[in-house]
């Protein structure tokens, strides 16, 4: 406990409190809860009502909607079009990423689960694009793979599926139980070249992130499920998605720029020390 508190004053008191934001956004309220207050019914029931093909149709759809995220991140490595490292990063486009998305679930919600195959490659692909952006303006270096698979991982990071074990742990835990699978899949890409995009390492990872993503997909897709939800529900269902990746990723981010500046054990007994109650 002492070690924690000696953690927690060794970070200056603007980094403290971008710490305890962080957390404020990595712990909040699960994304069913977010979704139920929006439609104003509970998400298990609305789950329990879906076609028995729906499961297989998110799971698919989850998956190439991630490899279209990863060609993405393939094809931009690499690349020196962006700031210049001493520049000091701008801030992340939030709010044109929130639009952009809310006008896909207009669509979706007009079309419910059978636009989900068109919808959610696009969803998913602004919405990597968004936490990118967050990314960099956290300071990490898009043109690294393993900034790149970072990214891709804060879709992972967005929930736990009912049979993961650290589904009642915190962040840390989490993060912990995808970096293994990270390290393997960005090494052999940096040891074999792009196109590794094949590669066992990297079809685990894409499969691990993918279950948890489903989840979430599904929630998604369950909130929209109600009869004539329409366009606009549509697009306030897309707009709380979004949303609650952005703050995922900004926390996520936040942490690992902390990181970088104090070391990983500094930040994390600091992080162990915010009491979440008072995160806010």
């Amino acid at each position: 406990m002492e070690q924690s508190s000696l953690a927690a004053q060794s970070l200056s008191d603007e980094d403290q409190n971008a710490l305890r934001r962080a957390k404020h956004e990595l712990e909040s309220p699960a994304l069913a809860m977010k979704l139920a207050s929006i439609v104003g019914a509970p998400l298990e029931k609305l789950l329990a009502r879906m076609p028995a093909f729906a499961n297989e149709k998110i799971a698919d759809a989850t998956e190439l909607a991630l490899r279209k995220c990863l060609a993405i991140a393939l094809r931009t490595l690499g690349r020196q079009d962006s700031a210049a490292p001493l520049a000091a990063p701008d801030k992340p486009s939030n709010l044109l990423h929130k639009f952009a998305v809310a006008t896909t679930g207009a669509a979706g919600g007009a079309f419910g689960l059978f636009a989900l195959p068109v919808e959610l490659p696009i969803t998913t692909t602004l919405m990597f694009r968004s936490i990118c952006d967050i990314a960099r303006s956290e300071g990490e270096d898009l043109t690294s793979i393993d900034t790149q698979l970072q990214c891709l991982t804060v879709l992972g990071m967005g929930g736990t599926s009912t049979a993961d074990d650290d589904a009642d742990f915190g962040y840390f835990i989490m993060r912990g139980a995808l970096a293994q699978a990270v390290s393997k899949a960005s090494s052999e890409i940096a040891t074999k070249g792009f196109t590794a995009h094949g590669s066992a390492a990297l079809l685990r990872l894409l499969h691990t992130i993918a279950a948890r993503f489903s989840v979430q997909v599904s929630e998604q897709i369950a909130a929209k499920s109600i009869p004539a939800i329409g366009a606009v529900l549509g697009a306030m269902v897309n707009t709380v998605f979004i949303d609650h990746f952005q703050q995922v990723a900004h926390g996520h981010f936040t942490v690992r720029r902390l990181e970088r500046q104090y070391g990983h054990e500094t930040v994390e007994a600091a992080y162990q020390t915010i009491d979440i109650a008072l995160a806010g």
